[in-house]
């Protein structure tokens, strides 16, 4: 067996991002896999600093429906808000998927929306900013003037 050459933080960051822009999931899995354990004062630990390596590890939690470690991850480390998007829509779809499931069915938008507010964004994945689903309406200038 041959000795595993030792990547810096930075190149498996890099590495990870990569995979992550493929979309080569089970590679990303097997990737991080193989990586050292995080243990104080490991070098493991010092890979858990890295936003790219967490945020990889949430998405093959994600993909591989680890749920509980999906949330472990973005509740415990703060990521930056370039990240907020992709993460934000992983939360809300392992929710979505876990209702799914214990119902048997697909959910309708009242249910995705209660689930939305029942499970609420965590910090480290939202700046605070409320979205709104919110839309005006335009009404035909004819009908306004026609009532005033």
């Amino acid at each position: 067996m041959f000795p595993l050459p030792m990547f810096t933080p930075e190149q498996v960051a890099r590495v990870c991002e990569n995979l992550e822009e493929t979309g080569d999931i089970e590679r990303l899995g097997r990737f991080l896999w193989s990586l050292p354990a995080a243990v104080p004062g490991s070098s493991g630990e010092a890979l858990n600093r890295h936003e790219s390596v967490m945020r990889a590890r949430a998405l093959v939690a994600f993909h591989t429906g680890n749920f509980e470690a999906l949330y472990q991850i973005l509740q415990s480390h703060r990521f930056t808000r370039e990240s907020h998007a992709k993460l934000q829509d992983l939360w809300l779809d392992a929710h979505y998927r876990e209702a799914e499931r214990l119902r048997g069915r697909p959910l309708g938008p009242v249910e995705k929306y209660r689930i939305r507010k029942k499970f609420p964004l965590p910090r480290t994945i939202w700046d605070g900013e409320q979205k709104t689903h919110c839309f005006k309406v335009s009404f035909p200038r004819v009908y306004i003037t026609s009532i005033f």
